[in-house]
């Protein structure tokens, strides 16, 4: 009998964003491996290299944490019917058709979002909120007098006059680069101009950093969340506040890591892994700049302010400022504060005057986008004990009121997004993200994002036809884990019950331990006992964080809790309570706020008072690191249990009928019950 093949000689294949890899025979195509891996790649044509929507881009370099060296020469040349539909349709720079090409070693496969129907959701659109406008550029119309013999005074001297006497201003100078074009646009105007005017802090002095002949009635913003997993931003009119257009896409720094310490270590261990990271962020910014505008109609040069937040170690790639001092205590950042620079500085394609405004970072590991939440949700301004919470890869924790603030992060790891997860997946259509289980049959039926209907409803299998189930996203596994615990399927401590196999088909051995059985189907998506343990560990980082939080307030309960953030505005806040993720509190002070970083960022745009509003909080923010607290690990392995080994849940409780306390072994079976201490007492004395 001939030995199997050993499947550790085929090239390893990496496809981003999904973070899926798999090994496959030399010859293989980039499609057909995809697809076996679950990757979607549309193909309309059926692989016959004529619709051109599997296009993919191959990564170059060395990706010391995936372990793998992926070129262009790891991947088939291009053969004729690649040749044959680029003479047809123009095919983008670095783009190969997936059906086409074929793996010939090592790959890193990018999956381009603009050919993606069926691309991730990032939801990250703007709220409604109305802000008050006070923004840092305003658009003054002059009438210029013309030049005069008897009075030799430069054309840019008499602008700046003119400013002064109509509009007030005080100090006023000019940019550098208004200086060739002063001339010219107040001829082409007759003398008529209109100025944009930046004018951020009191003290400074507003300076001329726009000018167009005539009059110019619209000047826009962007506001950008640069967040680890995905980046969205909005164009916003400076003189209505109105958001014409929004755009988001994932962070293509995902290749070099999915949580942030991989991504520092990226650039420790890789010399010009920073600046591989800045450009690459940097071009997707410009790439959402594109979209937005397009939507919209808006030129790039009437764009003339900008304003950023992300976590720290995403503002210092940004910025492109090496992270590394980011990766180890004390957790030293580059800049604390606020950032102001120009546009062009960090070649955004902006108009040549813009201005950027990088809201100032908390802590290490509590960055911009925190202060930005702060900024939009308000704890500072009122007597309420709040909770705000920015779940991601890395949780951003604020609590406190006008009286005290303080703040910390806890390192909850990429599960509640998908990564680490069996079946995990990014929230994308197809994805199940709501799960509920019979309490007596144990039967499931779920929802997946696309469709509204249940999977046990008439018409579910047509309405999810063309995409299938293909997974579960964050606020699926949050679901599935907590209704599992409602149904005594898994105990306090999180072991899944062997025993149940006798009583439900959807209980299933694996080894030693246990699984739940979701979908039975194509593909098979099942709950594994290694699932629940990333779910713990995730949510008991988090708790004991806010835990940290709540003694350093002194207080045992809070009064309003707020989600924010992508994954946030998708939690069910029931759900979360019954996890563990969040302490008790009356679930109807419990709201997802959706991407408050965007709002915070949308109200320091809009309003430059805002920014000193946010810049005086965050210098009396208390930070609390962690690592440093003793009490923390302790504080963790009680938040390991369902929804906490020693923290009362009364309010949840009056709402959701909690199992009894079941305690299991690891491999699913009763474990021997500890005696109480009033039993171990009596024992003794007798």
């Amino acid at each position: 009998m001939n030995a199997p093949p050993d499947i550790t000689d085929h090239p390893l294949v990496l496809f981003m964003p999904s973070g899926k890899r798999g090994r496959f025979p030399k010859g293989t195509t980039v499609l057909d491996a995809a697809r076996q891996l679950g990757v979607y790649v549309e193909s309309v044509c059926g692989g016959r290299a004529t619709c051109g929507r599997c296009q993919i881009e191959v990564q170059e370099g060395h990706f010391a944490k995936h372990k793998i060296t992926s070129s262009n020469a790891h991947i088939s040349p291009v053969g004729p019917k690649e040749a044959q539909y680029a003479e047809k349709r123009e095919l983008p720079a670095g783009r190969r058709l997936s059906c086409s090409a074929t793996i010939e070693g090592d790959l890193v496969i990018d999956v381009p979002q603009d050919a993606v129907i069926n691309a991730q959701v990032v939801r990250k659109d703007a709220d409604n909120r109305v802000i008050e406008r006070h923004p840092a550029v305003h658009l003054c119309y002059v009438e210029v007098p013309e030049p005069d013999m008897h009075k030799p005074l430069g054309d840019l001297d008499r602008l700046k006059a003119q400013l002064q006497k109509d509009w007030g201003y005080r100090r006023l100078e000019a940019d550098f680069h208004i200086l060739g074009d002063v001339q010219k646009i107040l001829r082409e105007g007759k003398w008529a101009v209109t100025a944009a005017i930046h004018h951020d802090e009191e003290e400074d002095a507003a300076r001329i950093i726009a000018l167009w002949p005539g009059l110019k009635n619209e000047a826009y913003g962007i506001a950008c969340d640069i967040g680890s997993t995905t980046i969205a931003m909005h164009l916003v009119s400076l003189l209505s506040g109105r958001v014409v257009a929004s755009a988001g896409a994932s962070n293509p720094q995902i290749r070099f890591g999915e949580d942030l310490m991989s991504r520092v270590s990226y650039v420790m261990m890789n010399p010009d892994g920073r600046i591989a990271m800045t450009r690459a962020v940097r071009q997707e910014i410009s790439k959402l700049i594109d979209k937005v505008t397009v939507e919209s109609g808006v030129a790039r040069t009437d764009i003339l302010d900008a304003v950023f937040v992300a976590n720290p170690i995403m503002h210092h790639l940004f910025l492109g400022i090496d992270p590394t001092e980011l990766g180890g205590a004390p957790f030293a950042l580059a800049v604390s504060g606020a950032v102001k620079a120009h546009a062009h500085d960090l070649r955004l394609g902006l108009n040549p005057g813009a201005r950027l405004y990088v809201l100032p970072c908390i802590a290490g590991h509590v960055g911009a986008d925190a202060a930005a939440v702060t900024l939009s949700e308000g704890p500072h301004r009122q007597d309420q004990m709040m909770l705000v919470v920015d779940v991601g890869t890395n949780a951003e924790i604020v609590l406190g009121n006008r009286k005290r603030l303080v703040a910390a992060s806890s390192p909850t790891g990429p599960a509640f997004e998908g990564a680490e997860i069996s079946s995990g997946q990014r929230a994308a259509p197809g994805a199940i993200e709501r799960v509920r289980i019979d309490r007596q049959t144990l039967e499931p039926r779920f929802r997946v994002i696309g469709s509204e209907l249940w999977s046990d409803e008439p018409g579910f299998k047509e309405a999810v036809a063309a995409t299938g189930v293909t997974g579960i996203c964050g606020s699926g596994i949050i679901e599935v884990i907590a209704e599992m615990y409602l149904s005594g399927i898994i105990s306090e401590d999180g072991v899944i019950d062997g025993s149940l196999a006798a009583r439900s088909s959807r209980i299933i051995g694996q080894g030693r331990t246990f699984s739940y059985l979701l979908h039975d189907g194509e593909p098979r998506i099942t709950v594994t006992q290694n699932d629940v343990r990333a779910i713990q560990l995730a949510k008991a980082a988090l708790y004991a964080g806010t835990k940290l939080l709540m003694e350093k307030q002194g207080v045992e309960t809070v009064d309003a809790i707020r989600f924010a953030g992508a994954f946030g505005s998708f939690i069910d806040p029931t759900y979360a309570m019954v996890l563990g993720l969040i302490p008790d509190c009356e679930l109807e002070n419990v709201s997802a706020v959706g991407n408050a970083a965007g709002t915070g960022a949308r109200m320091a745009l809009l309003n430059r008072r805002y920014r000193r509003e946010i810049e005086e909080t965050v210098r009396k923010i208390e930070k609390i690191e962690t690592a440093l607290e003793p009490k923390f690990q302790e504080h963790f392995v009680h938040a390991m249990a369902l929804p906490n080994k020693v923290d009362p849940y009364p309010k949840l409780a009056e709402q959701v009928q909690l199992p009894p306390r079941k305690v299991l072994a690891e491999g699913g079976t009763e474990a021997p019950r500890r005696r109480s201490r009033e039993e171990r007492e009596a024992r003794r004395k007798r």
